[in-house]
C-alpha cells in the first residue's frame, strides 16, 4: 500500500471522481453528490492506494487556530476519514493515522483534533476523548451559507497531543467551521 499526500489545489478531475466515489461509498446518504468536501476544502489530504492504484482509504487535513479558554492553539484537524468497504479491518485507518503522526512530529502542532461518532479506531491510535464546550460557524452542508454560530458540549470531540502544551476542560472555539 501506498499513502500519498494530496494538496487540494493539485486534485485532477479523475482523482476527484475516485475520491467522491470513496466517500459516497463510506458515508451514504449524508455526503455530498456533487463535491468531495462536506462543509469546506481542506487543505490537504492523504490518500492510501492498492498495488493496481486503487482508491482505499482518505484523510483530510486542515490546519488552523483554535481558542481554548482564551489561549491560542495550532490545531490539525482530521476531516472524513474512511476506508473503502471492501477494504476494511485491514490496517489501513490506522495507517492513514500513522501517517498523520509522522507528518505532525517536529512541525508548529499543538493537538490533532478530530470528531469521531465510533471512537475505537482513534483510541486504539493513541487519541483520548475531551469534554468540551464547543463554539463553531454553523454552515449548511447542502446550501453552503453560513447559519450562525453554534455552541453546545460535544461528546466526540477527540485530541492528540503533539506539542507541549496539555489540554483542559472548558471553553473551545473552533475559530471557523465544525468538521
Amino acid at each position: 500500500m501506498k499513502i500519498n499526500k494530496v494538496f487540494e489545489y493539485d486534485i485532477t478531475n479523475d482523482l476527484s471522481v475516485r475520491i467522491q466515489e470513496l466517500l459516497n461509498g463510506s458515508f451514504p446518504d449524508v455526503y455530498p453528490t456533487n463535491r468531495i468536501y462536506f462543509k469546506q476544502l481542506p487543505h490537504f489530504r492523504f490518500l492510501a492506494f492498492n498495488e493496481e492504484s486503487q482508491l482505499l482509504g482518505h484523510v483530510g487535513l486542515d490546519y488552523r487556530v483554535m481558542n481554548l479558554n482564551g489561549k491560542s492553539l495550532k490545531i490539525l484537524g482530521i476531516i472524513d476519514l474512511c476506508v473503502s468497504q471492501n477494504a476494511r479491518s485491514q490496517g489501513i485507518g490506522s495507517r492513514l493515522l500513522l501517517e498523520i503522526d509522522r507528518f505532525s512530529q517536529g512541525r508548529d502542532i499543538d493537538f490533532i483534533l478530530l470528531f469521531a461518532d465510533n471512537m475505537d479506531l482513534y483510541l486504539r491510535n493513541g487519541y483520548q476523548s475531551v469534554g468540551n464546550k464547543c463554539k463553531w460557524m454553523q454552515i449548511n452542508h447542502e446550501t453552503q451559507v453560513t447559519n450562525g454560530i453554534g455552541t453546545e458540549h460535544i461528546d466526540e470531540l477527540m485530541i492528540k497531543q503533539i506539542g507541549m502544551t496539555n489540554w483542559s476542560e472548558g471553553n473551545l472555539d473552533l475559530l471557523g467551521y465544525l468538521y
